[in-house]
Order: C-alpha cells, then sequence, then structure tokens
C-alpha cells in the first residue's frame, strides 16, 4: 500500500531537501507555503553555530539528548522537550554523546532552505 503524496515521514523520506548545516549536522528540508519542517540529525557531541534569523522557530527533540543554547542560556533537554525561538534571537544546539534528532519548524519558511546546500544561509552566525 503507497502513502498519499502529502503523508511524509521523519526517519528518512526521500522527498526532503538535503542540507548540510556544518561539522556533524544534516537535514532534510520540507517546505510549505507558510511553514518548513527541517528534519536535522546530529551526530554525537556536534555543534551548531550560535546564529540568529529573522524567522521564528520551534524545534522538537525527537531522539537523544541536547543542550539547547539561547540568548547565553544553556538548557539540557531530553525527548519530547521542545523550545520556541522567536525571529531575531541568538540559539544554537549540541548533541549529546549520543547524538540527537531534532524536528525544527519555521515560519515563514526560510527562503535559503527551500534548495539543497551547505550552511546555515543568511543567519547572522555569532563568532
Amino acid at each position: 500500500m503507497t502513502k498519499a503524496s502529502w503523508v511524509f515521514n521523519l526517519k528518512d523520506d526521500p522527498r526532503g531537501i538535503a542540507r548540510i548545516l556544518g561539522p556533524g549536522l544534516s537535514t532534510k528540508v520540507f517546505p510549505g507555503e507558510q511553514v518548513m519542517l527541517s528534519v536535522v540529525s546530529i551526530e554525537p557531541n556536534a555543534a551548531g553555530s550560535i546564529h540568529s534569523h529573522p524567522e521564528e522557530q520551534w524545534g522538537v527533540l525527537l531522539e537523544g539528548t541536547c543542550t539547547r543554547i539561547q540568548n547565553g542560556e544553556e538548557i539540557d533537554c531530553v525527548v519530547g522537550d521542545f523550545w520556541c525561538s522567536p525571529g531575531h534571537s541568538v540559539h544554537g544546539i549540541r548533541a549529546g554523546a549520543q547524538g540527537c534528532k531534532v524536528l525544527d519548524i519555521f515560519s515563514p519558511p526560510r527562503e535559503e532552505y527551500k534548495k539543497a546546500g551547505s550552511g546555515f544561509g543568511s543567519a547572522a552566525v555569532k563568532s
């Protein structure tokens, strides 16, 4: 039985747009008209650059553990935890020893994530 074209899978749906966000961080992106989903896989102890962008971003920890970093605060998270990063907030993530998988939800969709590529796009990366 095949699924309808509007049904997707979090595990590794081949219809997602592949992006490499940084060393040890990869994603499959699913853009809609008003919202964009990004299924991010993070290798053990890998960390994303601290950055900001104008889009609102929600995240849900699906697998593993991580430390969510936002506006200078670091919070350890477990499966089921989710967070909101308002537009322009400074944020990032660091995976735990087993790595993690995160579902990121952007509104509006990030234009640069609508095509395969690498990096955080036009996000302002903090040093």
